[in-house]
């Protein structure tokens, strides 16, 4: 379909838009460099000013935008909301503690004075995904423009209309032309992006196939990247939980943005002595979810966000279930209506061989294994290949201590909701990734790490 706004909730084409061209493309990357060269040097003050001001207008017009969202990849609208407004909170959260993060650090050596100071590097280049459309960018954009960066967007092809009211918005908010463009083009274009000598970094949020892809034409480039890829999360409950507490956790984990995140539980590991009443109370919880139009503010899961991925989850259930998994709610495709609808599933029962011990599934299903013991259950957790969140469920501090410290993850949660938060860095090892976003730690990827020595 090229780059256009599908509702996936009916599957009409609402708008489709042109990609750039390699003239148009040209100019984007002039007006970067160009506004990188005055940009870097403007007072802190003014950049939160209007960074503030960024969050002003996303809450000012929080509906509008989650109008957008859920238009383009269906997430129920009370989900958007929230997304427009902690995107907001991204943007004060950096606007009150860049000048903090950035301050010159003073280091011992031989010197008379010594320091590290932090330097921004220039235009960053952030290829980033539908699933969360406003959060994805403003939580790079937010560290990046702080810093002293200049940012190039290419959104995912079918969210174009959020992409341009991202821009739109740092442009009413006072930020300097130049200084955020997004730019609509295909992924047939990145790599000739990366390879231009004004841009000096990237950073990606995605399927592991194009985290790939981004870091190896930005490595033959010799640039910096940070990806954010997938994840096969486990949600473990172990004999001591709070069992009402997890189960309703447990839905929000796997149910957040139609169960289309890459830090949503997936993999739900329960120990044998309470694993029948959670499966009991988590099947009568995905019962009770509505299913529908996700404009609606009393929807709960609403359309996938392509017909692919509709096509993908099924496939995966339907290969479980063929070598024996069982289906205790869900399980097909909804054909009752138009769009990209899944029901809630839970798959329970399942043998080993099957996509769900090898493959992250992204989309409403959540997976039960049955385990005997914290022992068990860490050897399972890390039995994948990816490490992106880890939710845990005991009382027990001894267990607790084993799980933070064993968990092969860039986050473990214990007792709650994994989650991203401003003020924690954000990110994952083995095939989720490499690299931090937020906190401290997020807004020193992109920067200059520069060593001064004065005698």
């Amino acid at each position: 379909m090229g780059i256009a706004t599908v509702n996936p909730a009916t599957g009409e084409l609402v708008k489709s838009f042109d990609a750039l061209t390699d003239e148009e493309i040209e100019v984007c990357l002039e007006t970067a460099a160009k506004a990188s060269v005055s940009y870097r040097y403007l007072p802190m003050e003014k950049k939160s000013e209007w960074m503030n001001r960024a969050a002003d207008i996303l809450e000012r017009d929080a509906k509008r935008f989650a109008k957008i969202m859920t238009l383009e990849m269906g997430k129920p609208i009370k989900g958007a909301i929230a997304e427009v407004k902690k995107s907001a909170w991204v943007c004060r959260f950096y606007a009150e503690k860049a000048a903090e993060f950035l301050a010159d650090l003073p280091a011992e050596s031989d010197a008379s004075r010594s320091f590290v100071r932090y330097q921004p590097i220039g235009p960053v280049l952030a290829v980033m995904p539908w699933n969360f459309p406003f959060w994805q960018v403003f939580r790079f954009a937010a560290p990046a423009l702080m810093a002293g960066n200049v940012g190039l967007l290419k959104h995912a092809s079918n969210v174009p209309q959020c992409a341009l009211a991202v821009a739109e918005i740092f442009r009413e908010a006072g930020f300097p032309e130049g200084a955020f463009q997004t730019l609509l083009v295909g992924a047939s274009q990145v790599a000739q992006i990366v390879a231009d000598d004004r841009i000096k970094a990237a950073t990606l949020t995605g399927s592991e196939p194009a985290g790939a892809s981004l870091a190896a034409q930005a490595g033959k480039n010799l640039k910096k990247t940070v990806l954010e890829l997938g994840g096969s999360d486990p949600f473990i409950v172990l004999e001591s939980a709070d069992l009402e507490a997890a189960v309703e956790t447990a839905v929000t984990a796997r149910m957040l943005n139609n169960g289309q995140s890459c830090i949503a539980a997936k993999r739900f590991i329960l120990d044998e002595a309470i694993a029948g009443e959670f499966q009991q109370k988590l099947v009568e919880k995905f019962q009770a979810l509505k299913v529908g139009d996700p404009m609606l503010p009393d929807t709960d899961v609403g359309p996938l966000a392509t017909p692919g991925i509709l096509e993908d989850i099924d496939k995966q259930v339907q290969a479980c279930r063929a070598k024996g998994a069982k289906a205790l709610t869900g399980g097909q495709r909804l054909s009752d209506r138009p769009g990209n609808f899944y029901p809630p599933t839970i798959l329970a029962d399942i043998p080993r061989g099957t996509p769900a011990y090898e493959e992250e599934f992204f989309g409403p299903v959540a997976l039960l294994f049955r385990v005997r013991g914290i022992d068990e259950a860490i050897e399972l957790a890390n039995s994948t290949s990816f490490g992106l969140g880890a939710s845990a469920w005991t009382t027990d501090a001894a267990e607790q201590d084993r799980l933070t410290l064993e968990l092969e993850a860039g986050a473990v949660f214990i007792n709650g909701l994994v989650k991203s938060d401003p003020r924690l860095p954000f990110g994952g090892i083995k095939r989720s990734g490499y690299g931090r976003e937020l906190s401290i730690q997020g807004i020193h990827e992109f920067v200059n790490v520069k060593t001064v020595w004065i005698k």
